[in-house]
């Protein structure tokens, strides 16, 4: 019995809390919060807040039409494996003092599953057999290479904060992390990591694929690129991953800066997570999305190898140094 009740909790944890049905329903959220702020910030009126949701809907009442020339199994099955990896990887990002899955490599995981997302659509443009998915899917791989290093600054930071702190030399367990940030406060506090905060938060649109970092979709250029190809609920299933990564992303951020918040009570506690990614969504994706042109990808790489990298290493020097 004990054994089944441990099974059934742990599938709760997958398909309720925090695993798929929170996803869905808080990422959807943010991605409408997402387009109403920008639409405000450009003096527009925008969509409603729920227009995600009737999107979504939408698409999968609708039928998807599979390319002659695209390799059925692999477009088809693209999608579905981005939206598992990242409902993985919220399992593993703490609430506050609550986490559903843990170890002592949590943050190395989470850097190797965050690469899934981006390869399933890489293998889904691919498949598709379009041209213009071919551009996209060259410039999604620079995309991908551009925003890896600042992120594992960041990552890297952090962990060394803490875990010089703990004795340990480095700290990889989200855990941890957040156990640290109960005792001794967030970690945004400190002055040293702040720059890492900055650099966090310019990563997020970048990792999320969002205007102005958006050129391996860029309708205007490459009529949807990767995506050319895809429609009914396979698109559906591609856009509500794009709502779920900005849910995931924003989470990883309060749970690497902003832990020792919570509450204790597991529904308050996920309630105020959700209003935090809201805060880093406006701040990280809307605020840069309103008052940013696109940019082309030279510009992106240059961009993250340099303006981003560059506050992220000086919060790991200090850290090196225990400053």
């Amino acid at each position: 019995m004990t054994v089944i009740l441990e099974a059934l909790r742990y599938l709760g944890y997958v398909l309720v809390f925090p695993g798929f049905l929170f996803c869905f329903l808080a990422g959807m959220l943010l991605c409408g919060i997402d387009r109403k702020l920008v639409a405000k910030m450009q003096k527009r009126v925008g969509p409603p807040i729920l227009q995600p949701f009737y999107d979504f809907f939408k698409l999968c009442g609708k039928e998807t039409i599979v390319p002659a020339a695209a390799e059925r199994i692999s477009f088809m099955l693209a999608p579905l494996l981005g939206l598992a990896a990242l409902v993985v990887i919220q399992l593993f990002i703490p609430v506050f003092s609550f986490t559903a899955f843990y170890g002592m490599a949590d943050i190395i995981v989470i850097l190797y599953l965050l690469l899934i997302p981006a390869i399933s659509i890489i293998m889904g443009g691919a498949a598709s057999g379009s041209p213009y998915a071919g551009v996209g899917l060259s410039r999604e791989m620079v995309t991908i290479i551009s925003c890896e290093l600042p992120l594992v600054l960041v990552l890297l930071a952090v962990a060394k904060t803490v875990g010089s702190a703990m004795g340990t030399g480095l700290c990889f367990s989200l855990s941890d992390i957040a156990e640290y940030q109960e005792i001794n406060g967030s970690l945004i506090t400190r002055i040293s990591m702040l720059p890492a905060a900055a650099a966090m938060l310019l990563v997020i649109p970048g990792e999320t694929g969002s205007h102005p970092f958006d050129t391996a979709e860029a309708e205007t250029e490459i009529c949807e690129g990767l995506l050319a190809e895809y429609s009914g609920a396979a698109l559906g299933v591609f856009k509500l991953s794009h709502a779920v990564k900005m849910l995931t992303l924003s989470s990883l951020f309060a749970a690497l800066f902003l832990g020792g918040l919570g509450t204790g009570i597991l529904v308050l506690d996920a309630l105020l997570l959700f209003l935090l990614c809201a805060g880093i969504t406006a701040v990280s994706i809307s605020l840069v999305h309103a008052v940013t042109a696109r940019l082309k990808i030279e510009q992106i790489f240059k961009f993250y190898w340099t303006v981003v990298s560059l506050p992220a290493l000086l919060s790991l020097v200090l850290a090196w140094y225990g400053l």
